[in-house]
């Protein structure tokens, strides 16, 4: 379903379930006492721009242009607070003492360990970062995860948008201080750190509401929109954890964009690679309009047979999913050097997803496209060079 963790890593490359993760209670008013004593006091939300969805508001503009809305207010934000250098950790929040911290240290430790069960490369990539940003990071990998979980996972089919709604209650209250459980915690005290903003946490969740809703999407801008919910928006979370380097001459919302861009073309790549899956459930993740104009239809998908049509129909998908990658790569080359292997190699072995696509003859129907191992091993040097590189010098690299 969506392609969730800080730009790149998707659930679905991983066969178990994080809902055990969640307590029976989690979508319940009914909070963890464990939490109360892991973060007593309150932690203050962010200041600056409103939570206000510029993405549902107003249907009379293109998905990309209300989107953008988004971007816009996600990089003023994080604006405010980086100044002429380098994005910085906000003020300590002031606390009454009763904050327990090894509580606190130990929910983090758990993070990075669910992290590293399910998103090995890109773990091993955090390792490099600072400690606060990678804590950071984790914290935000398992909520997206969680989330996802409760559409795309072994008890999806009890899923309803009332749970969906007490879940996005429960998300309003670990950004208020009020965490449920040792996750939350570990992400509302991230919040409380960096100038992350609640909005793309409540499109993820619309996401979610989309797939229990809807199954077909009529043109691109439909599926645009989408794939901005439920996965767009990891990027939106993740940059002001990453930093933008100090030296970058790049704008805010050019990096904000670019982080935009790869969480749409790992999507993309997502729905491209499980065209089959998705059709067993009676999902049709593609642009109702281009099939027709490619002569297909889903009876054309359902039958699951590779015709010249369905190559050349692929060929425009692929070149569209590569577009958006081209786009993203610009923006990597702008984050904190620390930052910057895991999401190089994620980005560059997830692209090549449209490589093993096209090396299986676009059949994604009953053929799974997937990186093998020596190209795992291959890809993940040249990604730790070009985090080595300055932004200067990687942006020429990315434009040739």
């Amino acid at each position: 379903m969506s392609a969730v963790l800080l730009w790149v890593v998707c659930p679905k490359e991983n066969a178990h379930s994080l809902l055990s993760l969640v307590p029976r209670n989690c979508c319940t008013q009914r909070r963890c006492s464990s939490s109360n004593k892991l973060l007593s006091s309150k932690l203050s939300l962010s200041s600056g721009v409103a939570a206000y969805s510029s993405a549902v508001a107003n249907p009379s503009r293109s998905s990309e242009e209300r989107v953008y809305e988004v971007v816009l207010k996600q990089a003023a934000l994080v604006r405010e607070q980086r100044g002429e250098s380098e994005l910085g950790l906000k003020k300590p929040i002031e606390t009454d003492c009763t904050t327990d911290w090894n509580l606190l240290n130990d929910a983090y430790e758990r993070c990075g360990e669910v992290c590293a069960e399910y998103a090995k490369t890109f773990y091993l990539g955090t390792l490099l970062m600072t400690p606060e940003r990678r804590r950071a990071v984790w914290a935000i990998y398992v909520w997206c995860r969680r989330t996802d979980e409760l559409v795309d996972g072994p008890n999806a089919t009890h899923i309803t948008p009332k749970a969906l709604e007490r879940w996005e209650t429960r998300l309003n209250d670990l950004f208020e201080g009020r965490p449920y459980d040792m996750y939350d915690a570990a992400l509302s005290d991230t919040v409380s750190k960096y100038p992350v903003d609640i909005q793309p946490f409540k499109d993820m969740i619309e996401g979610m509401r989309l797939d229990l809703r809807k199954s077909r999407y009529e043109n691109f801008d439909e599926l645009y929109l989408y794939c901005y919910y439920v996965a767009g928006t990891v990027g939106l979370m993740s940059v002001p954890v990453m930093g933008i380097a100090p030296e970058s001459k790049a704008s805010t919302e050019s990096v904000y964009n670019a982080a935009l861009a790869l969480g749409i073309a790992n999507q993309l790549t997502n729905i491209l690679r499980d065209v089959g899956e998705d059709a067993s459930r009676g999902r049709v993740y593609l642009p109702q309009d281009e099939l027709a104009q490619a002569g297909l239809s889903d009876e054309d998908i359902f039958r699951g047979k590779v015709t010249d049509k369905w190559r050349s129909f692929m060929k425009g998908q692929i070149k569209r999913a590569r577009m958006f990658f081209d786009e993203a790569e610009k923006g990597v080359a702008e984050l904190s050097s620390a930052s910057r292997w895991p999401v190089w190699a994620s980005l560059l072995l997830y692209r090549q997803i449209l490589d093993a696509i096209e090396a299986n003859d676009y059949n994604n129907f009953t053929k799974r496209a997937y990186v093998g191992k020596a190209k795992k091993l291959i890809s993940l040097p040249i990604a730790y060079g070009r985090a080595l590189m300055e932004p200067s010098k990687l942006a020429k690299l990315v434009m040739r």
